[in-house]
């Protein structure tokens, strides 16, 4: 099946963005046809700031690669190296009508986070369903949250079909995510860069350790039974935990007590240690290759418009243009 998926470089990537979608990426160009972008195009209605952007578009490039999508199973590339993108967006704009767009949360979700509600992130959702349906993907990864994106995709497709008569487009499925994991933040809400709550992928480990010592916990005492409950700790413990007995001890720590706050936040370093030291290494020895990386966008991206060209021909076809 061909799956297609992308992530905005809006932020620097977090624990959150590879237990969410990076490390179910990872696992699905095992058996799939797999199209991974990164959104630049969309990051531009929250990040405008070029040399900042920049940047983050180089870290989410290196950070994909450095946690194990491959450039031999996947095709990776840039969202703004396909012109054919956002000439698709306009075709479909003229058939999604203004009550489709009103009605989704994700506009409504960022207005009320404090994003200027520009037309661009007005009409988010039609950039999105020109990124799944340019290249004919059949499944596209979600979170259960997150259905209407496709279904907002499947009906902008079915009103092309139905204005011009042509059904040139894939319908895609979307492919529920079960195994997903709910990130909780050090501060006990859901991790998002919206509330400066992350723990980083990257970057130097003093500062990260310093974060992870820094989750919010209670004053519940080093030797009575911890709550599970709302407790970010304690989640974050049996996310990272790296196999059954790890996870048994987490368990056992939190239900028996014994063990304080602080050498579970130590335990969970080591876990985070254990997690990412590979692919921490990886990312930094692509850091000092930066050439490499771009080739292979630049690979991706060729790739990605030899699926797109003969698309945009029928579609060009379709409403009258040569």
């Amino acid at each position: 099946m061909r799956v297609l998926s992308g992530v905005q470089p809006s932020g620097t990537l977090h624990v959150g963005n590879y237990f969410g979608a990076i490390r179910q990426f990872v696992r699905l160009q095992e058996e799939n046809e797999c199209f991974f972008f990164l959104a630049d195009l969309h990051a531009l209605t929250t990040v405008q700031d070029p040399p900042r952007f920049r940047e983050l578009i180089t870290d989410l490039a290196t950070g994909y690669l450095a946690l194990g999508l491959d450039p031999a199973r996947s095709v990776v590339y840039r969202q703004s190296d396909l012109p054919e993108v956002t000439e698709l967006s306009w075709y479909l704009s003229t058939v999604t009508s203004m009550g489709l767009l009103q009605r989704c949360h994700s506009f409504k979700d960022k207005v009320a986070q404090g994003v200027v509600p520009s037309h661009g992130l007005f009409a988010y959702p039609v950039l999105m369903a020109a990124d799944i349906l340019i290249v004919k993907s059949d499944l596209v990864p979600v979170g259960k949250d997150q259905k209407q994106h496709l279904e907002v995709t499947r009906d902008v497709a079915a009103s092309f079909h139905a204005t011009y008569g042509e059904e040139v487009f894939v319908l895609p499925e979307p492919m529920i995510l079960d195994d997903v994991a709910v990130v909780p933040g050090v501060d006990g809400r859901k991790m998002s860069k919206s509330y400066g709550n992350t723990i980083e992928i990257f970057g130097p480990e003093k500062p990260i350790r310093k974060k992870i010592m820094g989750i919010v916990t209670d004053s519940t005492p080093v030797e009575a039974p911890k709550p599970t409950e709302d407790n970010a700790l304690y989640h974050l413990l049996k996310i990272f935990a790296p196999n059954p007995e790890e996870k048994a001890w987490v368990e056992t720590a939190f239900a028996e007590g014994g063990v304080g706050y602080g050498d579970m936040k130590k335990r969970l370093f080591d876990y985070y240690l254990q997690t990412f030291g590979a692919s921490r290494a990886r990312y930094d020895e692509l850091r000092g290759d930066p050439a490499e990386v771009e080739r292979i966008l630049r690979a991706g991206a060729d790739t990605a418009r030899e699926t797109a060209a003969p698309l945009m021909d029928e579609v060009r076809k379709a409403v009258g243009i040569h």
